[in-house]
């Protein structure tokens, strides 16, 4: 088609460029992203930090994709495995594991709802339905459309509405949220006068977004006493600058930042409602402006909705967004890298808003399994390059989880099951053990989650004396200790208790120390427990790197 645009004297080289852009699109994802993480860098490659070794690229890519650690038998497997694409397969293999839907059940539930409590819908059935979700691999579209759609009012979308009843359905707190999870903009500044530091988003901007949501507000029912989202038929969205010194009044309809107004019918005095408002009566709305939210917003069709979400898979395994911050997205804060973030948008877009699939060629590329060791006669490499792995902080399920499998006290639970094992029974034991751990870590509440390492001093004594950590570390059938406990060679032990906690080998000197600390306990089981307490409590326990 782009031919027919060209001269006929270009002809030639119209169907050169054809058979060139083929080409690319035929070129694997993964690939291409390299490809644009190096390009107009002839020196790159000399100044990045080498492919990641087996041992360091097994444990990250479990930690990304599966939100907790190998076993040591799953790291001997690895490890010992020669197929050029073993790599490969292991991606492939976790995208398919439970363990990877319970991580993106983690991931999206921390992002969405920012740890808020309880008020109207509880929190297991809001993660189920975020673990059916991702167990079918449902699109990223489709996901938020049905959340945004969601009053609450039938069973079967009661779960997608927490995110509206459990914010009360604020309409403010709703523009703000929706604005920089879903479309990649942090609009609050914007709520009373066009923002001060960022001239590309504006007062308008804002209210058109809370144009969509001030009409809706909780109800009661006074039968069933299910609290639902509900919706009026009249109200404007009107705003005035703090800074305007006339104090014009200003109003707009529902529509997306950038974008036009929707179209609204009109009606005759008395004809708005389906069901008119009444004492205890949900009033339902002919037109629905929170109706037209949904397919606004969620759509190849709108740039920024695509663009956020490729930005936040890439920052998800790289710890940085293209664009930084991950909600400053406009002119003047542009990405990184920014022919390649049009290039993930576009991708992920085709693909029918894929996540997994979008996760699975960014895990491939080179740029994604670097080394975090800083190449030799560097000091430092700025982040944004993309040319060294970042160390990255365990997010608090993962270091919770990740702890219950370095100790064996996932193992134990398993052998404890035993015939009774299901993957949600087990879930469900771990997942309890797993709170008081997640609530020490965890970020404030309504919050988004600070991916900065700023350890606490109640932290540090949950690890260096909680009598939680202890207890899984104790010897119990089929964990760590157990296992230990069954070695007699000092190197098995130090080989065991390595590839368990920090999924390598021990080198030669830390082989020694380990047979040095056994030789010098008269208490060889309380010395096994020190072991084991000591690198789970190790700053290399603590990072994904």
């Amino acid at each position: 088609m782009a031919n027919r645009f060209l001269p006929t004297v270009g002809l030639a080289l119209g169907i050169c460029w054809f058979l060139n852009a083929g080409a690319v699109a035929d070129t694997p994802l993964h690939q291409r992203i390299d490809q644009l993480i190096t390009a107009g860098k002839a020196d790159f490659e000399s100044r990045a930090a080498k492919p990641s070794s087996d041992e360091e690229f097994l444990r990250r890519i479990y930690l990304d994709l599966a939100g907790t650690i190998p076993t040591a038998t799953e790291a001997r497997t690895f490890l010992a495995d020669t197929a050029a694409d073993k790599r490969e397969k292991l991606i492939d293999q976790l995208l398919a594991s439970p363990q990877h839907v319970r991580h993106m059940q983690h991931v999206f539930d921390v992002l969405l709802m920012e740890r808020r409590a309880d008020k109207h819908v509880a929190k297991a059935q809001w993660q189920e339905y975020l673990r059916t979700s991702f167990a079918a691999n449902k699109p990223w579209d489709q996901l938020v459309q049905e959340i945004l759609s969601a009053d609450g009012a039938e069973a079967s979308q009661r779960p997608a509405a927490k995110f509206y009843l459990d914010r009360l359905g604020e309409p403010h707190l709703l523009t703000r949220d929706i604005s920089r999870l879903f479309l990649g903009m942090n609009l609050q500044c914007a709520q009373c006068h066009d923002h001060p530091l960022i001239q590309h988003y504006k007062q308008d901007h804002y209210y058109g977004l809370y144009a969509f949501l001030n009409r809706s507000f909780l109800f009661a029912d006074p039968k069933t006493k299910v609290t639902v989202y509900a919706e009026k038929a009249e109200g404007d969205a009107t705003f005035i600058s703090v800074f305007d010194p006339a104090k014009v009044q200003k109003s707009t309809g529902p529509r997306m930042p950038k974008g036009s107004p929707i179209k609204e019918p009109s009606f005759d005095k008395g004809a708005e409602y389906t069901v008119a408002p009444a004492k205890d009566v949900r009033p339902v709305p002919k037109f629905s402006r929170r109706a037209q939210l949904a397919g606004s917003l969620a759509t190849a069709e709108n740039p920024s909705f695509k663009r956020n979400i490729a930005n936040r898979l890439w920052a998800m395994l790289l710890n940085r967004g293209l664009i930084d911050p991950i909600d400053r997205d406009h002119a003047s804060n542009p990405p990184s890298h920014p022919e390649l973030l049009e290039l993930l948008a576009e991708e992920i877009a085709v693909g029918k808003f894929d996540m997994r699939a979008l996760l699975r060629e960014i895990a491939l590329s080179k740029t994604y399994q670097r080394s975090s060791e800083v190449p030799e006669g560097m000091e430092e490499v700025r982040p944004e390059t993309f040319a060294v792995a970042q160390l990255k902080p365990l997010r608090p399920e993962q270091l919770a989880w990740a702890l219950l499998q370095a100790t064996g006290a996932t193992d134990a639970k398993k052998l404890a099951l035993g015939a009774k094992l299901t993957e949600p029974l087990l879930y469900a034991d771990l997942a309890q053990a797993a709170s008081p751990v997640v609530g020490m870590f965890a970020g404030e509440v309504g919050t988004p989650e600070n991916q900065n390492f700023n350890a606490t001093l109640n932290q540090a004594l949950f690890l260096s004396n909680g009598t939680l950590l202890r207890s899984w570390i104790a010897p119990r059938a089929g964990n760590l200790a157990d296992r230990l406990s069954k070695l007699e060679k000092p190197a098995a032990v130090a080989e065991e208790l390595y590839l368990s906690v920090l999924t390598r080998r021990p080198t030669a000197e830390e082989a020694t120390e380990i047979a040095d600390f056994l030789k010098s306990r008269a208490d060889r089981a309380v010395a096994l427990q020190d072991l084991i307490w000591a690198l789970t409590a190790s700053a290399e326990f603590r990072f994904n790197h």
